[in-house]
Protein backbone atom coordinates (compact mmCIF):
# COMPACT_ATOMS: atom_id res chain seq x y z
CA UNK A 1 0.00 0.00 0.00
CA UNK A 2 3.00 2.70 0.84
CA UNK A 3 4.33 2.06 -2.34
CA UNK A 4 1.36 2.50 -4.15
CA UNK A 5 0.69 5.88 -2.26
CA UNK A 6 4.27 6.84 -3.69
CA UNK A 7 4.08 5.65 -7.09
CA UNK A 8 1.00 7.61 -7.19
CA UNK A 9 2.56 10.41 -5.60
CA UNK A 10 5.60 10.38 -7.91
CA UNK A 11 3.54 10.35 -11.03
CA UNK A 12 1.19 13.21 -10.18
CA UNK A 13 4.57 15.00 -9.61
CA UNK A 14 6.20 14.30 -12.71
CA UNK A 15 2.91 15.07 -14.79
CA UNK A 16 2.97 18.30 -13.46
CA UNK A 17 6.85 18.75 -14.57
CA UNK A 18 6.39 16.98 -17.65
CA UNK A 19 4.29 20.16 -18.77
CA UNK A 20 5.92 22.64 -17.17
CA UNK A 21 9.12 21.45 -18.68
CA UNK A 22 7.90 21.38 -22.26
CA UNK A 23 6.76 24.40 -23.68
CA UNK A 24 5.40 22.30 -27.12
CA UNK A 25 4.23 19.19 -24.82
CA UNK A 26 7.22 17.37 -25.02
CA UNK A 27 9.24 16.80 -22.11
CA UNK A 28 12.88 16.20 -21.73
CA UNK A 29 13.08 12.28 -20.45
CA UNK A 30 15.90 12.62 -17.80
CA UNK A 31 13.77 15.94 -16.65
CA UNK A 32 11.03 13.81 -16.11
CA UNK A 33 12.89 11.12 -14.00
CA UNK A 34 14.45 13.56 -11.46
CA UNK A 35 11.18 14.85 -10.75
CA UNK A 36 9.57 11.27 -10.15
CA UNK A 37 12.34 10.33 -8.03
CA UNK A 38 12.14 14.11 -6.20
CA UNK A 39 8.47 13.51 -5.56
CA UNK A 40 9.11 9.98 -4.13
CA UNK A 41 11.90 11.33 -1.88
CA UNK A 42 9.17 13.99 -0.36
CA UNK A 43 6.25 11.72 -0.38
CA UNK A 44 9.00 9.15 1.64
CA UNK A 45 9.77 12.24 4.09
CA UNK A 46 6.63 13.19 4.42
CA UNK A 47 5.44 9.41 5.90
CA UNK A 48 8.41 9.21 7.81
CA UNK A 49 7.29 11.84 9.86
CA UNK A 50 3.49 10.84 10.65
CA UNK A 51 5.74 7.81 11.28
CA UNK A 52 7.57 9.39 13.78
CA UNK A 53 4.68 11.85 15.37
CA UNK A 54 2.41 8.16 15.80
CA UNK A 55 5.08 6.80 17.79
CA UNK A 56 5.65 9.64 19.70
CA UNK A 57 2.15 10.20 20.68
CA UNK A 58 2.12 6.78 21.34
CA UNK A 59 5.24 7.19 23.62
CA UNK A 60 3.17 9.47 25.23
CA UNK A 61 0.41 7.30 26.06
CA UNK A 62 2.22 4.46 27.48
CA UNK A 63 1.53 2.77 30.83
CA UNK A 64 2.34 4.69 33.79
CA UNK A 65 2.74 3.40 37.30
CA UNK A 66 2.23 5.42 40.35
CA UNK A 67 3.14 3.30 43.71
CA UNK A 68 1.82 4.54 46.89
CA UNK A 69 2.61 3.50 50.85
CA UNK A 70 -0.70 4.85 52.04
CA UNK A 71 -1.75 4.64 56.02
CA UNK A 72 -4.09 1.67 56.90
CA UNK A 73 -6.98 3.85 57.94
CA UNK A 74 -6.88 4.68 53.87
CA UNK A 75 -7.57 1.22 52.34
CA UNK A 76 -11.09 1.29 51.92
CA UNK A 77 -11.55 4.52 50.33
CA UNK A 78 -8.36 4.60 48.20
CA UNK A 79 -8.96 1.36 46.95
CA UNK A 80 -12.42 1.13 46.55
CA UNK A 81 -13.08 5.02 45.01
CA UNK A 82 -10.27 6.88 44.49
CA UNK A 83 -7.88 4.72 42.58
CA UNK A 84 -10.39 3.89 39.98
CA UNK A 85 -11.48 7.52 39.86
CA UNK A 86 -7.77 8.95 39.08
CA UNK A 87 -7.14 5.87 36.67
CA UNK A 88 -10.57 6.59 34.28
CA UNK A 89 -9.68 10.04 33.98
CA UNK A 90 -6.04 9.32 33.48
CA UNK A 91 -6.02 6.83 30.51
CA UNK A 92 -2.98 4.82 31.09
CA UNK A 93 -2.15 5.10 34.80
CA UNK A 94 -2.10 2.42 37.14
CA UNK A 95 -2.03 3.24 41.03
CA UNK A 96 -0.51 0.03 43.11
CA UNK A 97 -1.44 0.98 46.84
CA UNK A 98 0.52 -0.51 49.98
CA UNK A 99 -1.12 -0.47 53.60
CA UNK A 100 -0.18 -0.41 56.53
CA UNK A 101 0.67 1.44 59.69
CA UNK A 102 2.53 4.61 59.25
CA UNK A 103 5.37 3.32 61.04
CA UNK A 104 5.67 0.25 59.30
CA UNK A 105 5.60 2.00 55.57
CA UNK A 106 8.15 4.64 56.98
CA UNK A 107 10.37 2.00 57.93
CA UNK A 108 10.05 0.00 54.39
CA UNK A 109 10.57 3.56 52.88
CA UNK A 110 13.70 3.81 54.79
CA UNK A 111 15.04 0.52 53.67
CA UNK A 112 14.80 1.15 49.56
CA UNK A 113 11.32 0.52 49.06
CA UNK A 114 10.02 1.77 45.54
CA UNK A 115 7.60 3.81 46.15
CA UNK A 116 6.71 7.25 44.78
CA UNK A 117 3.96 8.95 47.15
CA UNK A 118 3.91 8.10 51.20
CA UNK A 119 0.20 9.01 52.49
CA UNK A 120 0.55 9.22 56.33
CA UNK A 121 -1.87 9.17 59.09
CA UNK A 122 0.44 11.42 60.95
CA UNK A 123 2.92 14.15 60.29
CA UNK A 124 5.54 12.30 62.53
CA UNK A 125 6.59 9.89 59.97
CA UNK A 126 6.71 11.87 57.08
CA UNK A 127 8.65 14.66 59.15
CA UNK A 128 10.98 11.94 60.20
CA UNK A 129 11.51 11.13 56.59
CA UNK A 130 12.17 14.97 55.92
CA UNK A 131 14.45 15.34 58.18
CA UNK A 132 16.29 12.25 56.52
CA UNK A 133 16.55 13.80 53.05
CA UNK A 134 14.07 11.21 51.95
CA UNK A 135 11.39 13.75 50.88
CA UNK A 136 11.07 15.44 47.90
CA UNK A 137 11.43 19.50 48.61
CA UNK A 138 8.15 21.25 48.63
CA UNK A 139 5.96 18.18 48.17
CA UNK A 140 4.70 17.72 51.54
CA UNK A 141 0.71 18.80 51.34
CA UNK A 142 -1.58 18.37 54.70
CA UNK A 143 -4.76 16.64 53.09
CA UNK A 144 -6.60 15.62 55.90
CA UNK A 145 -8.16 15.42 59.40
CA UNK A 146 -9.73 12.51 61.61
CA UNK A 147 -11.24 11.87 64.78
CA UNK A 148 -9.78 9.65 67.66
CA UNK A 149 -12.62 7.67 68.91
CA UNK A 150 -13.53 5.27 71.72
CA UNK A 151 -15.93 2.42 70.43
CA UNK A 152 -17.15 -1.16 71.72
CA UNK A 153 -18.80 -4.06 69.65
CA UNK A 154 -22.30 -3.12 68.72
CA UNK A 155 -24.96 -3.78 71.72
CA UNK A 156 -22.37 -3.29 75.05
CA UNK A 157 -22.93 0.80 74.15
CA UNK A 158 -25.34 0.97 77.00
CA UNK A 159 -22.44 0.63 79.67
CA UNK A 160 -20.15 3.58 78.32
CA UNK A 161 -21.04 7.12 78.21
CA UNK A 162 -17.60 9.19 77.77
CA UNK A 163 -14.55 8.71 76.58
CA UNK A 164 -13.03 8.00 79.56
CA UNK A 165 -15.19 5.15 80.06
CA UNK A 166 -13.02 2.85 78.78
CA UNK A 167 -10.93 2.34 81.89
CA UNK A 168 -14.11 0.70 82.75
CA UNK A 169 -13.74 -2.26 80.21
CA UNK A 170 -12.16 -5.50 81.10
CA UNK A 171 -9.88 -5.53 78.38
CA UNK A 172 -9.00 -2.80 75.10
CA UNK A 173 -7.54 -3.11 71.92
CA UNK A 174 -4.98 -0.29 70.88
CA UNK A 175 -2.67 0.42 68.23
CA UNK A 176 1.25 0.23 69.21
CA UNK A 177 2.37 3.25 69.57
CA UNK A 178 5.71 2.76 68.68
CA UNK A 179 4.80 2.40 65.48
CA UNK A 180 1.13 3.16 64.67
CA UNK A 181 -0.40 6.97 64.71
CA UNK A 182 -3.40 5.74 66.06
CA UNK A 183 -1.68 4.30 68.99
CA UNK A 184 0.26 7.09 69.53
CA UNK A 185 -2.84 9.52 69.72
CA UNK A 186 -4.34 7.11 72.21
CA UNK A 187 -1.47 7.11 74.36
CA UNK A 188 -1.09 11.22 74.26
CA UNK A 189 -4.90 10.99 74.82
CA UNK A 190 -5.24 8.87 77.91
CA UNK A 191 -1.98 10.13 79.46
CA UNK A 192 -3.52 13.41 78.92
CA UNK A 193 -6.64 12.07 81.03
CA UNK A 194 -4.68 10.31 83.64
CA UNK A 195 -5.96 6.85 82.39
CA UNK A 196 -2.60 5.39 80.14
CA UNK A 197 -1.10 2.91 82.60
CA UNK A 198 -4.66 1.46 83.57
CA UNK A 199 -5.93 1.02 80.40
CA UNK A 200 -2.46 0.02 78.83
CA UNK A 201 -2.21 -3.00 81.47
CA UNK A 202 -4.99 -4.68 80.18
CA UNK A 203 -4.62 -3.76 76.69
CA UNK A 204 -3.87 -5.96 73.00
CA UNK A 205 -1.69 -3.71 70.89
CA UNK A 206 -2.13 -3.44 67.28
CA UNK A 207 0.09 -3.24 64.66
CA UNK A 208 -2.27 -1.49 62.33
CA UNK A 209 -5.73 0.90 62.65
CA UNK A 210 -7.58 -2.53 61.11
CA UNK A 211 -6.27 -4.65 63.36
CA UNK A 212 -7.47 -3.14 66.63
CA UNK A 213 -11.04 -2.16 64.33
CA UNK A 214 -11.04 -5.92 63.71
CA UNK A 215 -10.30 -7.16 67.16
CA UNK A 216 -13.58 -4.86 68.32
CA UNK A 217 -15.93 -6.16 65.83
CA UNK A 218 -15.29 -9.68 66.36
CA UNK A 219 -15.75 -8.74 70.25
CA UNK A 220 -11.99 -10.14 71.32
CA UNK A 221 -11.54 -6.72 72.36
CA UNK A 222 -14.25 -5.25 74.29
CA UNK A 223 -12.97 -1.57 73.74
CA UNK A 224 -10.58 0.36 71.46
CA UNK A 225 -9.50 3.21 70.47
CA UNK A 226 -9.63 4.40 66.22
CA UNK A 227 -10.51 6.87 63.86
CA UNK A 228 -13.70 7.54 63.37
CA UNK A 229 -13.51 7.11 59.57
CA UNK A 230 -12.53 2.75 60.28
CA UNK A 231 -15.68 3.01 63.04
CA UNK A 232 -18.15 4.07 60.03
CA UNK A 233 -16.66 1.10 58.15
CA UNK A 234 -18.55 -1.46 59.81
CA UNK A 235 -22.01 -2.05 61.83
CA UNK A 236 -20.51 -4.37 64.37
CA UNK A 237 -18.91 -1.05 66.35
CA UNK A 238 -20.62 1.61 67.56
CA UNK A 239 -18.72 4.92 69.27
CA UNK A 240 -19.01 5.89 72.58
CA UNK A 241 -17.46 9.02 72.30
CA UNK A 242 -14.82 11.41 70.24
CA UNK A 243 -11.41 12.38 72.26
CA UNK A 244 -12.31 15.26 74.41
CA UNK A 245 -11.04 18.57 72.91
CA UNK A 246 -7.36 19.37 74.20
CA UNK A 247 -6.53 15.88 75.20
CA UNK A 248 -4.68 15.08 72.08
CA UNK A 249 -3.32 17.35 69.07
CA UNK A 250 -5.37 16.78 65.77
CA UNK A 251 -4.83 13.44 63.68
CA UNK A 252 -3.78 15.11 60.28
CA UNK A 253 -2.81 13.19 56.90
CA UNK A 254 0.22 14.07 55.01
CA UNK A 255 1.10 13.23 51.82
CA UNK A 256 4.72 13.39 49.93
CA UNK A 257 6.78 12.20 47.23
CA UNK A 258 9.52 10.09 47.45
CA UNK A 259 13.13 11.68 46.69
CA UNK A 260 14.46 10.28 43.62
CA UNK A 261 11.38 7.55 42.92
CA UNK A 262 11.14 6.07 39.67
CA UNK A 263 7.89 8.48 38.93
CA UNK A 264 7.74 11.53 40.32
CA UNK A 265 5.68 13.34 37.64
CA UNK A 266 3.12 10.39 38.31
CA UNK A 267 3.25 11.08 41.61
CA UNK A 268 2.59 15.05 42.07
CA UNK A 269 -0.41 14.34 39.58
CA UNK A 270 -2.01 11.91 42.00
CA UNK A 271 -0.94 14.19 44.85
CA UNK A 272 -2.93 17.33 42.87
CA UNK A 273 -6.05 14.54 42.68
CA UNK A 274 -6.49 13.84 45.80
CA UNK A 275 -6.15 17.50 46.71
CA UNK A 276 -9.03 18.25 44.24
CA UNK A 277 -12.33 18.87 45.13
CA UNK A 278 -14.17 15.96 43.70
CA UNK A 279 -11.40 14.04 45.70
CA UNK A 280 -12.08 16.10 48.29
CA UNK A 281 -15.84 15.27 48.25
CA UNK A 282 -15.16 11.58 48.72
CA UNK A 283 -13.26 12.00 51.53
CA UNK A 284 -16.18 13.36 53.43
CA UNK A 285 -18.09 11.01 52.39
CA UNK A 286 -16.29 8.35 54.16
CA UNK A 287 -15.83 10.72 57.27
CA UNK A 288 -12.42 12.68 57.19
CA UNK A 289 -12.30 16.37 56.71
CA UNK A 290 -9.99 18.77 55.11
CA UNK A 291 -6.85 19.20 56.95
CA UNK A 292 -6.73 23.10 58.25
Amino acid sequence: MKKAILLAGALTVAMAALTACSGNGKAEPETTVQAAESAAETQKETTAKAEETTAEAAKEAEAQTVTIAAAASLETCLRDELIPLFEEQNPGFTVVGTYDSSGKLQTQIEEGAGIDVFFSAATKQMDALNDEGMIQEGSMKNLLENKIVFIVPTGDEGSYSSFEDIAKAENAALGDPDSVPVGQYSKEALTNLGLWDEVLAKASLGTNVTEVLNWVAEGSAKAGIVYATDAAQTDKVTIVAEAPEGSVKKAIYPAGIIKDCENPEGAQKFIDFLAGSEAMEIFVKNGFAAAQ
